[in-house]
Parts: C-alpha cells; sequence; structure tokens
C-alpha cells in the first residue's frame, strides 16, 4: 500500500474515531437528560395520578347526574306529549261546540230576522195599508164636501181683475 493511502485511511479512521467519542458525549448527554425528566417526571406522577382519579370521579358522577338528567328530560317530555295531546283534544271539542253554537245563533239571528221582516210586512198590510185607503176615503169625502159646500156665485171680484192684468 501506498504511504499517502495510509495516511489518508488513518485520518479517516482518526476522523471516524472523533465523531464517535462526539456521538457517545452526546449520547451520554441525552441519558443525563432522560434521568432528570424521568426525577421530574416521577416527582409529578403522583400529581397526575391523582389529577386522572378526580377526573374519573368526576365523570363517573358526571354520567350518573347526566343519565338521571336524561331520564327525568324523557318523563318530562312523555308528560308533555300527553297533556298536549289532551289540550288538542279540548281545543278541537271547543273549536266543534264553538262551531255548533256558531250555526245555532246564526239559525237564530235568520229566524228572527224573518220574522221581523214578516211582522213588518203584517203592520204594513194590515194596518198601514188601510190607514191609508181610510185617509184616500177620508181627503175625498173633504173634497166632495168642500165642492158642495163651496158658494156658486161669480168669481171673486180681486180674481177679475186680477185676471185682466194677465
Amino acid at each position: 500500500m501506498d504511504q499517502n493511502l495510509l495516511i489518508v485511511i488513518a485520518v479517516f479512521v482518526f476522523v471516524a474515531a472523533v465523531a464517535l467519542c462526539i456521538q457517545a458525549g452526546l449520547l451520554f448527554g441525552i441519558y443525563r437528560s432522560a434521568r432528570t425528566m424521568e426525577e421530574k417526571a416521577s416527582t409529578l406522577l403522583p400529581k397526575v395520578d391523582a389529577l386522572v382519579e378526580s377526573s374519573r370521579a368526576a365523570v363517573d358522577d358526571s354520567r350518573k347526574q347526566i343519565h338521571e338528567i336524561t331520564v327525568k328530560t324523557n318523563d318530562i317530555l312523555d308528560v308533555t306529549r300527553k297533556q298536549l295531546a289532551r289540550i288538542d283534544e279540548v281545543l278541537e271539542d271547543a273549536a266543534g261546540r264553538a262551531r255548533v253554537q256558531f250555526d245555532r245563533a246564526e239559525m237564530v239571528l235568520d229566524d228572527t230576522m224573518n220574522r221581523a221582516h214578516e211582522t213588518v210586512a203584517l203592520v204594513h198590510n194590515g194596518i198601514m195599508k188601510p190607514l191609508r185607503e181610510i185617509q184616500g176615503v177620508s181627503a175625498g169625502i173633504r173634497a166632495a164636501l168642500s165642492y158642495l159646500s163651496r158658494n156658486r156665485n161669480g168669481p171673486v171680484p180681486a180674481t177679475a181683475d186680477e185676471e185682466m192684468f194677465i
């Protein structure tokens, strides 16, 4: 082998050895960081466990309460549906009765109007028509009496004077 090649290989071996030492140092630093993190995590672990346990208890209590609320809400909804069905029946019944009463009131009003119209017609034909006939007869009698009782003398002199001016 050539001397230059041997030097180049030795340099590369030295560089590789230095790189391995640096890697070993970095690996040792990572190991120490991991140990410190583990120590810090081990101090936090009881606190986290307590927090997890209290969270579980809170979630369990919440589940129970949510279940109770859901059951009560479903009961309330069932009662509400039943009450709404009853109210709907009552409203339908009331609307039907109101419709019937309105129809009856309309029939009574129509009957009353017909009777009033018949009464007016009877008054007109039974009372007013004979009164008008009596009034017509009395007017005729008055005119006849007036005609018969009037003097047949000549025209009134004032009337004669007036006729000359016309």
